[in-house]
């Protein structure tokens, strides 16, 4: 049996830009824009459901002033996505971290992610930074 494929889908660059990069959008509709209900994610071997996940960008917003982000590969094939991309993020102590993330993701049917495992790599930044990608 066919899946159908949405004629729009997210993708990484929106979903971090929304989730992290714009204060005065609500959490639960940034969430909500990208992830769909089922959605886990594991990062650096850890797995988290979307509540967990919610927490850890609840937390993220708390510290994250400002950042960007650039994809560097990116490909969707089907129900699969995968991209290299960095970000760079300025927190509100004044320190800067950049990181560099290798992902896989699933979509759900209607093109929002269900799920994304991914391996990260601090480009710059300090030691207590390292575990950014899955702070609480």
């Amino acid at each position: 049996m066919a899946t159908s494929t949405p004629t729009a889908r997210t993708n990484i660059a929106a979903a971090l830009t929304d989730l992290l990069l714009m204060p005065g959008l609500e959490l639960t509709e940034a969430v909500d824009r990208h992830f769909a209900p089922d959605y886990r994610q594991r990062t650096d071997g850890r797995w988290d459901d979307r509540g967990e996940f919610v927490a850890h960008i609840a937390h993220l917003r708390t510290i994250v002033a400002s950042g960007s982000v650039q994809v560097l590969d990116e490909l969707a094939l089907g129900d699969r996505y995968a991209d290299r991309h960095i970000i760079d993020v300025a927190k509100t102590d004044g320190s800067t971290v950049r990181t560099e993330v290798y992902l896989f993701g699933e979509f759900a049917p209607d093109g929002r992610f269900r799920r994304i495992e991914e391996t990260t790599l601090m480009i710059e930044g300090a030691d207590a930074d390292r575990n950014l990608g899955s702070a609480r």
